[in-house]
Protein backbone atom coordinates (compact mmCIF):
# COMPACT_ATOMS: atom_id res chain seq x y z
CA UNK A 1 0.00 0.00 0.00
CA UNK A 2 0.93 3.41 -0.34
CA UNK A 3 0.12 6.65 0.43
CA UNK A 4 -0.43 9.67 -0.65
CA UNK A 5 0.67 13.12 1.19
CA UNK A 6 -1.07 16.01 0.36
CA UNK A 7 -0.36 19.90 1.83
CA UNK A 8 -3.53 22.10 1.91
CA UNK A 9 -2.81 25.53 1.45
CA UNK A 10 -4.67 28.78 1.73
CA UNK A 11 -3.98 32.29 0.06
CA UNK A 12 -5.07 35.64 -0.37
CA UNK A 13 -5.51 34.71 -3.97
CA UNK A 14 -7.38 31.44 -3.80
CA UNK A 15 -6.30 27.60 -2.55
CA UNK A 16 -3.67 25.21 -3.37
CA UNK A 17 -2.47 21.68 -3.16
CA UNK A 18 0.87 20.30 -2.92
CA UNK A 19 1.22 16.36 -3.34
CA UNK A 20 3.63 13.99 -2.42
CA UNK A 21 4.03 10.26 -2.09
CA UNK A 22 5.19 8.83 1.16
CA UNK A 23 8.99 9.73 0.99
CA UNK A 24 7.90 13.66 0.73
CA UNK A 25 10.90 14.33 -1.58
CA UNK A 26 9.21 15.69 -5.01
CA UNK A 27 5.92 17.77 -4.59
CA UNK A 28 3.59 18.63 -6.77
CA UNK A 29 2.07 22.02 -7.02
CA UNK A 30 -1.65 22.73 -8.40
CA UNK A 31 -3.64 25.65 -8.24
CA UNK A 32 -5.01 28.57 -7.58
CA UNK A 33 -8.60 27.11 -6.70
CA UNK A 34 -11.53 28.42 -5.99
CA UNK A 35 -11.89 31.39 -8.11
CA UNK A 36 -9.04 32.91 -6.53
CA UNK A 37 -11.35 34.04 -4.12
CA UNK A 38 -9.48 35.52 -0.80
CA UNK A 39 -9.36 31.77 1.02
CA UNK A 40 -8.69 31.71 5.32
CA UNK A 41 -8.55 27.72 5.98
CA UNK A 42 -8.21 24.54 3.81
CA UNK A 43 -9.07 21.48 5.71
CA UNK A 44 -9.96 17.73 4.91
CA UNK A 45 -11.83 15.30 6.12
CA UNK A 46 -9.44 12.29 7.00
CA UNK A 47 -12.03 9.62 6.62
CA UNK A 48 -13.30 10.10 2.98
CA UNK A 49 -10.70 12.65 1.68
CA UNK A 50 -13.01 15.45 0.93
CA UNK A 51 -11.17 18.94 0.86
CA UNK A 52 -13.57 22.27 2.28
CA UNK A 53 -11.90 25.39 2.07
CA UNK A 54 -13.12 28.17 4.07
CA UNK A 55 -13.37 32.11 3.22
CA UNK A 56 -14.33 35.54 1.28
CA UNK A 57 -14.40 38.94 2.29
CA UNK A 58 -17.32 42.11 2.43
CA UNK A 59 -17.33 42.35 -1.39
CA UNK A 60 -17.36 38.33 -2.01
CA UNK A 61 -18.99 37.60 0.61
CA UNK A 62 -18.68 34.01 2.81
CA UNK A 63 -18.95 30.48 1.79
CA UNK A 64 -17.41 27.19 1.98
CA UNK A 65 -15.72 25.42 -1.10
CA UNK A 66 -15.95 21.13 -1.35
CA UNK A 67 -13.81 18.83 -3.29
CA UNK A 68 -13.96 15.14 -3.75
CA UNK A 69 -11.42 14.58 -6.06
CA UNK A 70 -8.85 16.19 -4.54
CA UNK A 71 -9.35 19.58 -6.31
CA UNK A 72 -9.61 18.26 -9.68
CA UNK A 73 -13.52 20.18 -9.32
CA UNK A 74 -14.53 22.52 -7.06
CA UNK A 75 -18.77 23.75 -5.60
CA UNK A 76 -19.38 26.17 -3.21
CA UNK A 77 -22.41 27.12 -0.93
CA UNK A 78 -23.17 29.74 1.87
CA UNK A 79 -26.67 28.71 2.08
CA UNK A 80 -27.37 29.42 6.18
CA UNK A 81 -23.95 31.39 6.46
CA UNK A 82 -25.95 34.32 7.88
CA UNK A 83 -26.92 36.35 10.71
CA UNK A 84 -30.58 37.13 11.35
CA UNK A 85 -31.53 40.48 9.41
CA UNK A 86 -30.17 43.64 11.69
CA UNK A 87 -27.16 41.96 12.73
CA UNK A 88 -23.42 42.83 11.43
CA UNK A 89 -23.47 40.37 8.47
CA UNK A 90 -21.28 37.64 8.22
CA UNK A 91 -18.31 38.94 6.26
CA UNK A 92 -15.73 35.81 5.76
CA UNK A 93 -15.34 32.21 6.65
CA UNK A 94 -12.23 31.90 8.81
CA UNK A 95 -11.57 28.78 10.21
CA UNK A 96 -12.80 25.01 9.15
CA UNK A 97 -13.39 21.57 11.35
CA UNK A 98 -14.04 18.12 10.41
CA UNK A 99 -15.87 16.79 13.44
CA UNK A 100 -17.54 12.98 13.86
CA UNK A 101 -19.66 11.58 10.68
CA UNK A 102 -18.66 14.20 8.57
CA UNK A 103 -19.90 17.38 10.78
CA UNK A 104 -18.56 20.14 9.87
CA UNK A 105 -18.01 23.14 11.70
CA UNK A 106 -17.23 27.46 10.61
CA UNK A 107 -15.27 29.91 12.54
CA UNK A 108 -16.51 33.62 10.74
CA UNK A 109 -15.75 37.14 10.85
CA UNK A 110 -17.79 38.49 12.88
CA UNK A 111 -17.08 36.07 15.52
CA UNK A 112 -19.97 33.51 15.06
CA UNK A 113 -20.06 29.46 15.28
CA UNK A 114 -22.10 27.78 12.11
CA UNK A 115 -22.57 24.08 11.66
CA UNK A 116 -23.24 21.76 8.67
CA UNK A 117 -24.49 18.27 8.44
CA UNK A 118 -24.38 17.54 4.80
CA UNK A 119 -21.04 18.36 3.56
CA UNK A 120 -21.22 21.99 3.92
CA UNK A 121 -24.33 22.61 1.34
CA UNK A 122 -26.19 24.15 4.29
CA UNK A 123 -25.26 25.55 7.69
CA UNK A 124 -26.95 26.26 10.70
CA UNK A 125 -25.75 29.26 13.51
CA UNK A 126 -24.49 27.93 17.04
CA UNK A 127 -26.39 30.75 18.45
CA UNK A 128 -25.77 30.58 22.11
CA UNK A 129 -22.21 31.12 21.65
CA UNK A 130 -23.06 34.67 20.31
CA UNK A 131 -26.10 34.43 22.97
CA UNK A 132 -22.99 34.58 25.95
CA UNK A 133 -23.54 37.32 28.25
CA UNK A 134 -20.22 38.76 27.61
CA UNK A 135 -20.66 39.32 23.69
CA UNK A 136 -21.46 43.11 24.02
CA UNK A 137 -18.17 43.42 25.49
CA UNK A 138 -16.05 41.77 22.34
CA UNK A 139 -13.56 43.72 20.90
CA UNK A 140 -12.02 43.28 17.59
CA UNK A 141 -8.19 42.14 16.88
CA UNK A 142 -6.04 43.55 14.47
CA UNK A 143 -7.70 41.43 12.20
CA UNK A 144 -11.12 42.13 13.43
CA UNK A 145 -13.68 39.98 15.47
CA UNK A 146 -12.95 36.75 13.80
CA UNK A 147 -13.38 33.03 15.10
CA UNK A 148 -10.22 31.62 14.03
CA UNK A 149 -9.31 28.62 16.12
CA UNK A 150 -11.91 25.83 15.94
CA UNK A 151 -10.79 22.35 18.21
CA UNK A 152 -12.89 18.94 18.37
CA UNK A 153 -12.52 16.59 20.95
CA UNK A 154 -12.46 13.07 18.71
CA UNK A 155 -13.65 11.25 22.01
CA UNK A 156 -16.50 13.19 22.52
CA UNK A 157 -18.48 14.98 20.02
CA UNK A 158 -20.01 17.66 22.62
CA UNK A 159 -16.28 18.98 23.73
CA UNK A 160 -15.70 22.13 21.54
CA UNK A 161 -13.07 24.91 21.87
CA UNK A 162 -13.09 28.17 19.93
CA UNK A 163 -10.54 30.80 20.39
CA UNK A 164 -11.41 34.46 19.55
CA UNK A 165 -9.80 37.85 19.13
CA UNK A 166 -10.13 39.71 20.94
CA UNK A 167 -12.52 37.59 23.10
CA UNK A 168 -10.18 34.98 24.63
CA UNK A 169 -11.04 31.04 24.75
CA UNK A 170 -14.74 29.74 25.06
CA UNK A 171 -15.69 26.03 25.43
CA UNK A 172 -18.71 23.81 25.26
CA UNK A 173 -19.38 20.47 27.06
CA UNK A 174 -22.96 19.86 25.34
CA UNK A 175 -22.20 20.44 21.86
CA UNK A 176 -22.65 24.29 21.38
CA UNK A 177 -25.43 24.49 23.83
CA UNK A 178 -23.55 26.34 26.59
CA UNK A 179 -20.35 28.00 26.47
CA UNK A 180 -17.56 29.54 29.43
CA UNK A 181 -15.05 31.32 29.13
CA UNK A 182 -11.63 29.44 29.85
CA UNK A 183 -8.96 32.09 30.33
CA UNK A 184 -7.94 32.18 33.78
CA UNK A 185 -3.93 32.01 33.66
CA UNK A 186 -3.34 33.95 30.07
CA UNK A 187 -2.52 37.88 30.56
CA UNK A 188 -4.42 41.04 28.49
CA UNK A 189 -0.89 43.04 28.68
CA UNK A 190 -2.78 45.73 26.79
CA UNK A 191 -5.24 46.32 29.47
CA UNK A 192 -4.50 48.80 32.51
CA UNK A 193 -2.40 47.66 35.27
CA UNK A 194 -4.41 45.66 37.82
CA UNK A 195 -6.89 44.27 35.06
CA UNK A 196 -4.62 42.02 32.98
CA UNK A 197 -5.94 38.76 34.07
CA UNK A 198 -9.63 39.00 32.85
CA UNK A 199 -12.27 36.49 32.53
CA UNK A 200 -12.44 36.97 29.19
CA UNK A 201 -10.92 39.58 26.57
CA UNK A 202 -7.33 38.38 25.52
CA UNK A 203 -6.15 37.97 22.44
CA UNK A 204 -5.63 34.47 21.75
CA UNK A 205 -4.05 33.94 18.25
CA UNK A 206 -3.87 30.10 17.95
CA UNK A 207 -5.48 27.36 20.09
CA UNK A 208 -4.54 23.30 19.43
CA UNK A 209 -5.56 20.34 21.30
CA UNK A 210 -2.37 17.83 22.03
CA UNK A 211 -2.63 14.10 21.49
CA UNK A 212 -3.36 11.08 23.02
CA UNK A 213 -6.45 10.88 25.61
CA UNK A 214 -5.61 14.05 27.78
CA UNK A 215 -7.33 17.13 28.11
CA UNK A 216 -4.08 19.15 27.27
CA UNK A 217 -3.93 22.43 24.97
CA UNK A 218 -1.68 24.63 24.00
CA UNK A 219 -2.10 28.43 23.31
CA UNK A 220 -0.15 31.13 21.42
CA UNK A 221 -1.61 34.49 22.77
CA UNK A 222 -0.53 37.93 21.75
CA UNK A 223 0.48 38.47 25.33
CA UNK A 224 2.46 34.60 25.88
CA UNK A 225 2.46 31.53 24.91
CA UNK A 226 0.65 29.00 27.69
CA UNK A 227 0.01 25.56 28.24
CA UNK A 228 -3.38 23.91 29.81
CA UNK A 229 -3.73 20.49 31.45
CA UNK A 230 -7.57 20.86 32.03
CA UNK A 231 -9.06 21.75 29.21
CA UNK A 232 -8.28 25.55 29.57
CA UNK A 233 -9.81 25.49 33.07
CA UNK A 234 -6.55 27.28 33.58
CA UNK A 235 -3.31 28.06 31.63
CA UNK A 236 0.20 28.58 32.93
CA UNK A 237 3.00 30.37 30.91
CA UNK A 238 5.82 28.11 28.72
CA UNK A 239 7.37 31.14 27.37
CA UNK A 240 10.70 31.12 29.30
CA UNK A 241 13.34 30.45 26.74
CA UNK A 242 11.62 31.76 23.21
CA UNK A 243 13.29 34.96 21.99
CA UNK A 244 9.65 36.92 22.16
CA UNK A 245 6.38 36.21 23.78
CA UNK A 246 5.02 37.39 21.07
CA UNK A 247 3.76 34.96 18.02
CA UNK A 248 0.76 33.39 16.02
CA UNK A 249 0.85 29.88 14.75
CA UNK A 250 1.35 26.89 16.90
CA UNK A 251 1.17 23.01 15.65
CA UNK A 252 1.11 19.79 17.97
CA UNK A 253 3.05 16.72 17.46
CA UNK A 254 0.59 14.13 15.98
CA UNK A 255 1.20 11.38 18.50
CA UNK A 256 3.73 13.06 21.59
CA UNK A 257 1.16 15.56 23.51
CA UNK A 258 4.96 16.89 24.92
CA UNK A 259 5.92 18.21 21.48
CA UNK A 260 5.01 21.36 20.30
CA UNK A 261 6.16 23.84 17.36
CA UNK A 262 6.31 27.61 17.25
CA UNK A 263 7.42 30.57 15.41
CA UNK A 264 8.23 33.74 17.43
CA UNK A 265 8.29 37.17 16.08
CA UNK A 266 10.04 40.26 17.02
CA UNK A 267 6.76 41.28 19.01
CA UNK A 268 3.78 42.99 18.41
CA UNK A 269 4.77 46.64 18.07
CA UNK A 270 8.04 46.03 16.63
CA UNK A 271 7.59 45.40 12.85
CA UNK A 272 6.04 41.38 13.61
CA UNK A 273 9.30 39.61 11.92
CA UNK A 274 11.75 36.84 12.33
CA UNK A 275 13.37 38.04 15.59
CA UNK A 276 16.87 39.64 14.02
CA UNK A 277 15.87 38.88 10.78
CA UNK A 278 16.79 35.24 11.32
CA UNK A 279 14.41 33.00 10.51
CA UNK A 280 13.41 29.64 13.29
CA UNK A 281 10.75 26.73 14.09
CA UNK A 282 11.28 26.53 17.75
CA UNK A 283 10.73 23.44 18.87
CA UNK A 284 9.72 21.41 22.90
CA UNK A 285 9.88 18.21 23.71
CA UNK A 286 9.01 18.32 27.15
CA UNK A 287 5.68 20.46 26.94
CA UNK A 288 7.64 24.13 26.83
CA UNK A 289 10.18 23.59 29.87
CA UNK A 290 12.81 24.09 27.63
CA UNK A 291 12.94 24.84 23.69
CA UNK A 292 15.48 24.70 20.83
CA UNK A 293 15.60 26.90 17.57
CA UNK A 294 15.42 24.69 14.06
CA UNK A 295 17.60 26.67 11.57
CA UNK A 296 18.79 24.42 9.12
CA UNK A 297 17.52 24.92 5.83
CA UNK A 298 15.55 28.64 6.54
CA UNK A 299 16.79 32.22 5.71
CA UNK A 300 19.30 33.42 8.15
CA UNK A 301 19.81 37.48 7.74
CA UNK A 302 17.32 40.22 6.03
CA UNK A 303 14.34 37.95 6.89
CA UNK A 304 11.35 40.19 7.82
CA UNK A 305 8.31 38.41 6.89
CA UNK A 306 5.83 36.46 9.44
CA UNK A 307 3.84 33.63 9.61
CA UNK A 308 -0.28 33.79 10.32
CA UNK A 309 -2.25 32.28 12.97
CA UNK A 310 -3.19 28.79 10.67
CA UNK A 311 0.10 28.76 8.78
CA UNK A 312 1.73 25.77 10.38
CA UNK A 313 0.87 22.31 10.46
CA UNK A 314 2.31 18.62 10.89
CA UNK A 315 1.24 15.36 9.25
CA UNK A 316 0.99 11.57 10.68
CA UNK A 317 3.83 10.49 8.80
CA UNK A 318 6.66 8.41 11.12
CA UNK A 319 9.12 10.81 11.45
CA UNK A 320 6.78 13.66 10.97
CA UNK A 321 6.54 16.32 8.97
CA UNK A 322 6.03 19.98 9.79
CA UNK A 323 5.36 22.71 7.16
CA UNK A 324 4.32 26.47 7.45
CA UNK A 325 4.06 29.83 4.94
CA UNK A 326 4.98 33.04 5.00
CA UNK A 327 3.30 36.23 3.91
CA UNK A 328 5.70 36.91 1.67
CA UNK A 329 3.89 33.42 -0.01
CA UNK A 330 6.95 31.16 0.32
CA UNK A 331 6.53 27.51 1.68
CA UNK A 332 8.91 25.41 3.84
CA UNK A 333 8.42 21.75 4.85
CA UNK A 334 10.46 19.72 7.20
CA UNK A 335 10.27 15.42 7.37
CA UNK A 336 12.36 14.75 9.99
CA UNK A 337 10.28 16.70 12.87
CA UNK A 338 11.87 19.84 12.44
CA UNK A 339 15.58 19.53 12.06
CA UNK A 340 16.13 20.30 8.51
CA UNK A 341 14.14 22.47 6.20
CA UNK A 342 13.37 22.79 2.86
CA UNK A 343 11.53 25.72 0.86
CA UNK A 344 8.85 23.60 -1.07
CA UNK A 345 7.13 26.57 -2.96
CA UNK A 346 9.05 30.31 -3.35
CA UNK A 347 6.21 32.29 -4.63
CA UNK A 348 2.42 31.65 -3.46
CA UNK A 349 0.06 34.30 -2.48
CA UNK A 350 0.34 35.91 0.95
CA UNK A 351 -0.44 32.37 2.26
CA UNK A 352 -3.19 32.05 5.22
CA UNK A 353 -3.08 28.18 6.22
CA UNK A 354 -1.56 25.39 6.05
CA UNK A 355 -2.89 21.98 6.31
CA UNK A 356 -2.34 18.45 6.00
CA UNK A 357 -3.47 15.12 4.77
CA UNK A 358 -2.65 11.30 4.02
CA UNK A 359 -4.34 8.77 2.15
CA UNK A 360 -3.36 4.93 1.37
CA UNK A 361 -4.00 3.80 -1.52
Amino acid sequence: MTQRVFLLVGTRKGAFILESDGARRDWALRGPFCETWPTNHVVADPASGTIYAGGGNEWFGPAVWKSTDFGASWSHSSQGLAYEAGQTPVKAVWSLAVGAEGRLYAGVEPAGLFVSDDGGTNWSHVEALQQHPTRPEWNPGGAGLILHSLVLDPRDNGRIWVGISAAGVFATEDGGASWEPRNRGTRADFLPEGQNYPEFGQCVHCLVRAPGGGARLYQQNHCGMYRSDDGGRRWESIEEGLPSSFGFPAAVHPRDPDSLYLIPLNGDIKGRFMPGGNTAVWRTRDGGSSWQAGRAGLPQGDAYFNVLRQAMATDTLEPAGVYFGTNAGALYGSIDEGDTWTCLAPYLPTITSVETLVMER
